[in-house]
């Protein structure tokens, strides 16, 4: 049968003339790769700063700003009365175009009422013997979530919703993180704007109880952004780090491990936050780079303190003076030694005597040692190893003394003299400096680059300082994490984070696992008084599940009554760490052995971003192996980071964090992201760098959940970061918008009757049109099995709107109008039984990424469906599988409908070009050189008329 349609188009004298034009086709972005070679720090500080030149110079009228230029939308208002849990009304009027908020109303409450997120519940037809259970990256409770988090719940939510489809038992399971010292540190602050008062004008119960007070106020707001990105999570396991079960799980964990000797109570040099009074783990560390003199502000000081400056003092030594340079001469009051190179022929004389310190008149000894660096600063290095984690090396390696001359406040101890204790230790910095000036021991300074360690809760700088802290043992288990990727029971996506796995767990440290909080969970460990045990200056520690079983341990141990002892419990609390590294089965209900635990764990997956892979994913492997005797998890999947426009880490610190829910329901200028610039702790320069806001200059446009979900898994996720732009998100909008009307046109097209089976094709174009179905679910299976989401995204995309949209469709609008003869009703017939197929097969096929739009639209195609009307939820319908399909493959047809649509592309690219409108779609003078010209194309023959040729020619 020959089958006309007018399709705009052109035909080129060659293929390799043709060039395809397709403006609003997805493009991952490709920004730099977080592999790139390290710089200098002199480099980093140099590209930041022409970042925020970048930035405050750059006009508004760029070429991808003017690519955003959006306007305001109808906002179409879903108004039918619908009870929370009840399912929408989808019989009501169709509307005429694409509305986010109408489209995402009612269907995640009826969802979560129905169970369809609970394995218990996956009662379907196409259910397989098989599970598919993950722990959600459990974000901090004191906050709320970025796009980070938004690409974590896409990512994840696909993933579940594709093998939930599959017949899969699916289990993913919420929690949040109960973040010891970023809740504190938010509580101890509102209580001082509030009351007026601080944490230690409580005891420890009433502040605990101010704690859970906020956190009842304040928890909840990041399980609402949850549900309003459609996390299909089950909720009737949500999971609190400090609920009781966990709780419980993390005291088990603690003895354990105590039990094994792997954890053990020692001194060692930890990252100290004198304005948190804490140890905090290296991750809450920020590294400062610095180019040289800076001034900088730090808690607690009214005035900016000089970092930045290299020192030059001599200590004297009998016959000559050893000259030395340190950016913290405040620390020089504990020094113990002075160190050289062996090999350094500056200092030969001087080997084995000894100087005598100018302000304690310790003698301190020179002593030689290759981890000295000649080249830096004089060549000779003060020993402070209280002070400095290299400085603590080199007193292992040489039996010297460990003086303390900071305290956990940040104030010089009484080692230092009267005439220093009790200063702040940056002001007695420069009492130390005139010091030395008054001796004639001072020999100037300048400036120096050098890297500053910060707290990223407190903004303070870093105190390393030395404490008796519990730490876990990590070589051994170390070994066992390398050994299982190198024996691949575990996997790491993508593989190249193999070698960064190995590199980092073969020098690992023994981890400190004590926080001097009152949030958190506190040590289960108690310190031990025996009878008469005054004289013994030796800590005696026993540890156990309650006080009362670690009374009964401390009995048997030191051979006495359980009631002639004293027990003190801790007052410290665990790392945040320690616990959510035990989330993949403290969450089932470890050490329990529940019907949970035996059925989902090991986990099938972990799905997080790379920079987590020290922090949190070495330590479940670590401690999961250890306390349960297998992997938490058989693969490891890593997503890059979300930057913004700039290639800038999103951070509150830079003022540019954006909240998903800004993204979905839109946002202006200056209601919210200015104003949530001005609510944070930024520097002058940094909050004007944030103010600008360039990356929106209007605001964000109301862009809906499942725009931004299929916006952020079209990015290559697994190799470069990810630079979101708002047209990324409307271009998505724009995709929404098109399914929208192919489902209008469809059901138009459908009527009142039902689409019986699919059981002849009858033209070529309709063998085509199944053909690439086929082939599109094919690569779909395959990209979804390889956790390639942006080549699933794109082979959607292009399938919906290149194939069923750009091609079928315009090629099937005459035919189905044409039902004049018995032939053409037949035909027409097939043809809106394709349609129908191919619409109900692609709604399923997107509906992991865009859960919304499919349920609403596959609920409206419902009672269309042949015999009896399918229930329930498209959520849970079988996923399309290519083996079902293989009888609708016809490569010669996709072949040779490939010139066509390149002609239909061509087509359109010069229609816009031409100005061609609706109105005269047809015949059209040429905006360049003023010659009419037609464009015509036989869909069926692919013949286009002369005169366009001969247009182009001239």
């Amino acid at each position: 049968m020959m089958m006309t349609g007018r399709v705009l188009s052109l035909k080129l004298a060659g293929r390799a003339a043709v060039r395809l034009c397709s403006s609003s086709q997805l493009k991952p972005s490709s920004p730099s790769s977080p592999n790139s070679s390290s710089r200098t720090q002199a480099e980093k500080q140099r590209r930041r700063r022409e970042r925020e030149e970048a930035i405050l110079s750059n006009p508004h009228n760029t070429a991808e700003d003017r690519a955003v230029i959006w306007s305001q939308k109808e906002t179409i208002v879903y108004t039918a009365e619908t009870p929370p849990g009840k399912k929408k009304d989808t019989s009501l009027p169709f509307p005429t175009s694409y509305s986010p908020e109408y489209v995402e109303s009612s269907w995640y409450q009826w969802w979560e009422k129905e169970g369809f997120f609970s394995p218990e519940q996956h009662r379907v037809p196409h259910r397989v013997d098989q599970t598919f259970s993950l722990c959600i990256p459990p974000p901090n409770v004191t906050g709320t979530l970025h796009l980070g988090h938004a690409l974590t719940v896409a990512v994840e939510d696909a993933l579940v919703r594709w093998r939930r489809m599959q017949g899969y038992r699916v289990l993913w399971v919420p929690g949040c993180d109960h973040a010891g010292i970023a809740t504190q540190t938010v509580v101890e602050r509102r209580l001082l704007r509030e009351k007026g008062k601080h944490r230690q004008d409580f005891t420890r119960q009433e502040f605990l109880q101010e704690v859970w007070k906020w956190k009842k106020e304040k928890g909840d707001e990041i399980y609402h952004q949850l549900r309003t990105l459609g996390a299909s999570l089950d909720w009737s396991r949500a999971c609190f780090t400090m609920d009781p079960g966990f709780s419980r799980a993390v005291t088990e964990a603690f003895v354990r491990l105590c039990d094994s000797g792997l954890i053990y109570r020692s001194e060692g040099l930890v990252n100290w936050s004198c304005s948190l009074e804490s140890a905090i783990s290296d991750i809450e560390v920020d590294s400062k780079e610095l180019s040289g003199q800076t001034m900088l502000s730090v808690p607690g000081y009214e005035n900016k303190v000089e970092f930045g400056t290299m020192f030059t003092f001599v200590y004297p030594v009998e016959d000559g003076e050893v000259v030395v340079s340190t950016t913290r001469p405040e620390t020089m009051l504990g020094d113990v030694a002075v160190a050289v190179h062996p090999d350094d022929p500056r200092y030969q004389a001087v080997h084995g005597k000894q100087c005598r310190h100018p302000f304690t008149d310790r003698l301190l000894p020179i002593i030689t040692d290759p981890m000295v660096d000649m080249e830096l600063g004089t060549g000779a290095v003060k020993v402070t190893p209280a002070h400095d984690h290299t400085d603590f090396l080199l007193s292992q390696r040489h039996s010297l003394p460990r003086l303390t001359v900071i305290g956990g406040d940040g104030t010089m101890t009484p080692l230092c003299g009267q005439w220093l204790e009790g200063v702040k230790r940056f002001d007695a910095r420069q009492l130390v400096v005139d010091a030395l000036v008054e001796k004639k021991l001072f020999r100037g300074n300048k400036s120096h680059a050098m890297t500053l360690p910060i707290c990223s809760r407190s903004g303070d700088v870093i105190e390393p300082l030395l404490k008796k802290q519990w730490f876990v043992r990590c070589d051994d288990m170390a070994k066992k994490a390398i050994q299982a990727v190198e024996d691949r029971q575990l996997e790491i996506i993508p593989h190249f984070y193999t070698k960064t796995w190995k590199n980092w767990l073969s020098n690992i440290s023994d981890w400190c696992i004590s926080r001097q909080l009152w949030w958190g969970h506190q040590i289960p460990a108690y310190r031990v008084e025996l009878p008469n045990s005054t004289d013994n200056p030796e800590e005696q520690w026993v540890w156990g599940r309650s006080e009362d079983e670690a009374r009964h341990r401390a009995a048997a141990k030191y051979g006495l009554k359980a009631e002639d002892i004293t027990l003190t419990q801790d007052p410290d609390v665990l790392d945040t760490w320690f616990s959510s590294g035990l989330f993949p089965f403290a969450m089932l209900g470890w050490p329990e052995q529940t019907a949970d635990l035996q059925c989902f764990y090991p986990n099938s997956i972990l799905e997080t971003g790379s920079d987590l892979i020290f922090f949190w994913v070495a330590r479940m492997v670590m401690l999961g192996t250890e306390l349960t005797g297998q992997l938490p998890f058989k693969q490891v999947l890593f997503h890059s980071l979300v930057r913004d426009k700039h290639g800038r880490k999103m951070s509150k610190s830079l003022g540019n964090v954006i909240d998903p829910l800004d993204v979905i329901h839109g946002v202006s200028l200056e209601v919210r992201l200015q104003e949530k610039v001005k609510e944070g702790n930024l520097d002058p320069r940094e909050r004007l760098v944030a103010m600008e806001r360039k990356d929106f200059p209007k605001g964000i446009p109301q862009c809906g959940t499942d725009a931004l979900r299929f916006a952020l898994c079209s990015h290559k996720m697994q190799r470069e970061d990810i630079s979101l732009s708002t047209s990324q998100v409307l271009s998505c909008r724009h995709f929404c918008n098109k399914m929208w009307q192919t489902l209008r046109f469809t059901l138009g097209v459908l009527g009142q009757s039902t689409t019986p089976p699919l059981q002849e094709i009858f033209v070529s174009v309709d063998r085509w049109i199944c053909s690439r179905l086929y082939s599109t679910v094919l690569q779909v299976e395959q990209a979804f099995e390889a956790y390639e989401l942006h080549t699933v995204t794109s082979a959607l995309y292009s399938f919906w709107v290149h194939n069923l949209c750009d091609v079928y469709m315009e090629c099937v609008k005459p035919v189905l109008v044409q039902t004049d003869t018995e032939h053409s009703g037949r035909v027409g017939h097939v043809a809106s039984t394709i349609l129908y197929h191919c619409v109900s097969m692609s709604l399923a096929l997107v509906s992991p990424f865009m859960p919304f739009i499919t349920e609403e639209l596959w609920q409206r195609l419902n009672p269309f469906r042949p015999g009896v009307a399918v229930q329930g939820s498209l959520c849970l319908q079988p996923y399309p599988c290519s083996s079902q399909l293989a009888h609708w493959h016809f490569p010669e047809e996709e072949r040779d409908f490939l010139l066509v649509q390149e002609v239909i592309r061509v087509a359109r690219s010069l229609r816009a070009q031409c100005g061609m409108t609706k109105e005269k779609p047809a015949s059209k003078s040429c905006n360049s050189c003023k010659q009419p010209f037609q464009i015509y194309l036989c869909t069926h023959t692919g013949v286009i008329q002369l005169p366009v040729l001969q247009h182009l020619n001239r």
